[in-house]
C-alpha cells in the first residue's frame, strides 16, 4: 500500500517524465501516424537491447517505438515509461527501504544506468540516470 505521508516528508532528487515507449505490430506504419498527426520526429533509428527502437520527439517529449506487437492485451500497447533521476542508486535503495522487490539489479550501460520499477497494475516505470560525459552524440538531442 502507498500512502502520502504529511507529517514525514523525505527528501526525493530531482525527477522528471522522459519518455514513454509504446509496443508496435507495424512499426512503420506507428512512425508515420506519429509524424503525421503529432509532427513527430525521428531522432534515431537503431537497435537497443536486441529490438529495432525508433527514438522521436513530439514536441518537448519523446517517444520510443519498440518494433514488437503487444505482447499482453491487458497493458494495451505502452511498454514502459520512463523517469530521469540524478541519484540512481541513493533513490533505488530508498525504494528497496520502502518494499519494492526488484527482478533485475541496476544495469550500467555506460552513457547510462537503469532499473525497471514495477508499479500498480503491471506498469513497468524505467527509472534512469544519465552520464552526460560519456553520452554518445547521436543521443545528445535526445537525453537532456
Amino acid at each position: 500500500m502507498y500512502a502520502v505521508n504529511t507529517q514525514h516528508r523525505e527528501e526525493i532528487m530531482a525527477n522528471h517524465l522522459h519518455h514513454v515507449q509504446i509496443f508496435a505490430s507495424d512499426v512503420e506504419k506507428s512512425i508515420r501516424f506519429y509524424q503525421d498527426i503529432f509532427g513527430g520526429r525521428v531522432l534515431m533509428d537503431t537497435e537497443i537491447s536486441g529490438a529495432r527502437n525508433i527514438l522521436m520527439r513530439i514536441g518537448n517529449g519523446r517517444l520510443v517505438i519498440y518494433d514488437q506487437p503487444p505482447k499482453d492485451s491487458g497493458r494495451g500497447s505502452i511498454h514502459h515509461f520512463a523517469i530521469q533521476t540524478d541519484d540512481l542508486e541513493g533513490n533505488v535503495e530508498r525504494m528497496k527501504r520502502k518494499g519494492i522487490a526488484f527482478k533485475k539489479d541496476i544495469a550500467d550501460n555506460g552513457y547510462i544506468k537503469y532499473i525497471m520499477v514495477p508499479a500498480p497494475d503491471n506498469i513497468l516505470v524505467e527509472y534512469f540516470e544519465v552520464n552526460k560525459a560519456m553520452l554518445p552524440e547521436e543521443y545528445a538531442e535526445f537525453f537532456e
